[in-house]
């Protein structure tokens, strides 16, 4: 991957941690890596603990950012929440989101959140 995407992924990621704490959100992890995977972002609220996979795409001529998280990365997703989970207990209920950012054309950003985007039951 080259740095200018590295770069690109970053600044999403950073638009979404700017983005979750007005919706309520807590962050409590960036980037948590584990043997099985990594998550972007776990955040909490009040009653859940939030793991949140951040897609950053320049356009939508290959889908929308979020269409980018197939069945094999959230598979990905849920068996990391399960290490960290594993790790620190939590009485709060997991939820699984996607967050899809976009440059705006203007230097800002256009967010699209997808609270629950999946979830055990449908793996």
């Amino acid at each position: 991957m080259t740095q200018e995407r590295l770069s690109f992924g970053v600044w999403g990621e950073e638009q979404a941690v700017q983005y979750l704490p007005r919706q309520g959100l807590k962050i409590v992890v960036r980037n948590f890596t584990t043997p099985v995977g990594e998550v972007d972002i776990i955040a909490r609220s009040r009653r859940e603990l939030v793991f949140v996979e951040v897609k950053t795409r320049r356009s939508n001529a290959f889908g929308t950012p979020a269409e980018a998280v197939g069945v094999r990365k959230q598979r990905q997703i849920i068996r990391t929440a399960q290490w960290y989970l594993a790790q620190q207990k939590s009485r709060l209920q997991p939820r699984f989101d996607v967050i899809g950012v976009m440059p705006d054309g203007r230097g800002g950003a256009k967010i699209e959140h997808l609270p629950a985007a999946f979830d055990l039951s449908e793996l």
